[in-house]
């Protein structure tokens, strides 16, 4: 009996292990394709997020491949990456869930790819909160498109979040009034190896463990790049 139990708990251990060694991995590609996604956009040609808006973000979320359904029964999931400006620069990577939401029947069941700006304070104070609900908490919508949407820019830059949703390449609507953001605490154990304050995370005083990580360098890179393009 007692073998039995040995085996057991050793049994639970490795595949305890595993599934942590795999949710690490999950982790660390997230942080990829954030950055691929961000690129992406910022890259499309006339079809971009102005660098007028991006260089007002006080904190940029990405959120790959968000899927329609999956175990929230007739929802919107998706698992992404944050990071906001502080004094000594972006902090650390931070990671978040994104649940509810819709969008049109020209997407249907087709992943999309999400970008969040939080242009002001109330915004930035919302993803503070341990849950917030768009539309309720702040306001949220849809970015501007293209490098000369300036006047479009202008009226959206009053909105607490701009969001920019894109499917199959190109951008499409998405209503994320409703949605809940929350902290994806199981994947910032995997990335920092314990459990981090959420507001301590996102203010810069936690120190990013990786010595290369994609999707901060990518944020940096369009960042100062949208802010020489917006002087």
């Amino acid at each position: 009996m007692k073998k039995i139990l040995l085996a057991f708990l050793l049994l639970s251990f490795s595949v305890f292990a595993f599934a942590w060694k795999e949710d690490q991995t999950e982790v660390n590609d997230r942080l990829s394709n954030s950055a691929k996604v961000l690129t992406e956009i910022m890259g499309a040609p006339d079809k971009g997020i102005p660098g007028k808006a991006l260089a007002g973000a006080k904190c940029v979320a990405v959120i790959p491949s968000m899927i329609k359904g999956g175990f929230i029964v007739g929802g919107r999931h998706g698992r992404g990456a944050v990071t906001c400006r502080t004094p000594n620069g972006w902090s650390a990577p931070a990671f978040i869930t994104l649940s509810g939401g819709s969008w049109g029947a020209q997407i249907g069941g087709e992943k999309v790819d999400l970008v969040l700006l939080f242009m002001n304070d109330k915004g930035v104070n919302s993803l503070l909160k341990n849950n917030f609900k768009m539309g309720a908490d702040a306001s949220v919508a849809a970015g501007p498109v293209g490098r000369e949407a300036e006047a479009s820019t202008d009226a959206k830059l009053n909105s607490e979040i701009l969001a920019y949703a894109r499917a199959k390449g190109a951008f499409a609507g998405l209503e994320l009034n409703g949605a809940a953001v929350k902290p994806d605490e199981d994947s910032i154990k995997a990335y920092y190896g314990s459990p981090v304050n959420w507001k301590e995370l996102l203010s810069g005083s936690v120190k990013d463990p990786a010595p290369s990580d994609p999707f901060l360098e990518a944020v940096r890179k369009h960042f100062a790049e949208a802010r020489a393009e917006s002087k």
